[in-house]
């Protein structure tokens, strides 16, 4: 080439780092644009197969390696990344579902998922039903011909009811129904879907895996590549991008995961138990204790629990003296989500969320993040001094 100027100089340099370098971080590729060796090999490559890189939105090596660290995680073999998890979950829908179709979705969902659902139904002609999460094995009576998909949460992320996932995967597939089971709460650590037959895991991993409380990304994991053609297909549409810093962020976190996980299980259920002695509260909704709907399933299928759980109050305390005890609480932020190091608390309206619900009292929330169990416990017990 003849000589450059400066200006070219500085945007087509000279020097290439040499190679070798290796070091136990993933390297973080940004990529828009993808450069390739020629035409030859720009119309040969295959975005769905992941065989060569075409496209920062496809893929860099730093988010393929993420999508493998998470299909290995959860004993799947595909793997797709997502803004977020509720990103996730509209891709499953958007790849599966049309227009007369039928989807269904248990009482407890993610409200996001619940939201999703209603928007189907009133935009795009798809129904959105929602039946009983310990329906179990009953779920057959609720399909129809038309019913295409079957959402699972194990547990609900508010109320905490396990559902007994074999027999409702068992019962859809004799029905040729799919099965999506959102797998947040147990992070792929203490429940792996594609054992209790599901078809495909959706994470969010803005929780645990990250573990930052600073990043937003969610996936979907399969085990069938058809299955994931289709996912893929819905991932390009509706161009389902993520940040390779963001993927670094998380593939920072893992790890480290299973370590924080046991620990926030260790602190959860000290601090459960030390409110289920309190007269406050008539029920705490841990899916490791006995009293808890649907515990027999999670002795079941689960080996742990993380830091998630709720609890009732009394009914003769109101939302106003509640919401005092929460707004009193100086260690837990006042935020949603869960999974990272600061505890969390969050009071719900759940009788307006829930079609079926006969508690009274109020039900607040509390993700146990990795501070001293005593410290949190004092905080609680000034807090309910004040209700």
């Amino acid at each position: 080439m003849t000589k450059k100027s400066l200006q070219t100089t500085l945007i087509h340099p000279d020097y290439t780092a040499p190679e070798g370098f290796d070091a136990y971080p993933p390297a973080i590729h940004h990529a828009s644009t993808v450069l390739f060796k020629d035409v030859a090999a720009m119309r040969s490559g295959d975005w769905k197969n992941k065989t060569a890189y075409t496209y920062g939105l496809h893929g860099t090596p730093t988010t393929f390696t993420l999508e493998a660290r998470l299909a290995e995680l959860e004993g799947g073999t595909h793997c797709l990344l997502a803004p977020s998890g509720l990103a996730a979950i509209a891709m499953v829908d958007f790849a599966l579902l049309k227009t007369s179709d039928d989807v269904l979705l248990p009482d407890n969902v993610y409200n996001p998922n619940r939201e999703l659902g209603r928007w189907l139904t009133a935009d795009y002609g798809i129904t959105a039903r929602y039946y009983d999460p310990l329906v179990g094995a009953g779920i057959a009576g609720l399909i129809q011909p038309n019913t295409k998909l079957v959402w699972t949460e194990a547990p609900g992320s508010v109320s905490m009811e396990v559902p007994d996932l074999p027999a409702i995967c068992k019962a859809a597939h004799e029905h040729g129904v799919l099965v999506a089971l959102d797998n947040t709460w147990s992070a792929g650590l203490a429940l792996r879907g594609f054992d209790m037959g599901v078809d495909i895991v959706m994470q969010a991993l803005t929780k645990y895996q990250s573990g930052g409380s600073d990043v937003l990304m969610g996936a979907l994991v399969t085990r069938d590549a058809a299955l994931n053609d289709r996912l893929a297909m819905a991932h390009m549409r509706l161009g389902m991008g993520v940040s390779a810093d963001d993927a670094f962020l998380v593939m920072r976190g893992l790890p480290s995961m299973k370590l924080r996980f046991e620990a926030h299980d260790a602190s959860a259920r000290k601090v459960a138990a030390w409110l289920k002695a309190r007269p406050e509260i008539t029920r705490v909704l841990h899916p490791a204790f006995e009293d808890c709907p649907g515990h027999e399933n999670w002795k079941r299928d689960f080996t742990g629990a993380g830091g998630l759980f709720s609890v009732l109050f009394d009914a003769r305390y109101t939302e106003q003296q509640t919401d005092r005890f929460v707004d009193s609480l100086e260690l837990f932020g006042l935020g949603y989500s869960w999974g990272g190091a600061n505890s969390l608390v969050m009071p719900y309206r759940i009788q307006a969320m829930r079609k079926n619900w006969h508690d009274g009292g109020m039900l607040v929330r509390f993700n146990i993040g990795l501070e001293d169990t005593a410290d949190l416990i004092a905080d609680i017990e000034q807090a309910l001094a004040k209700l």
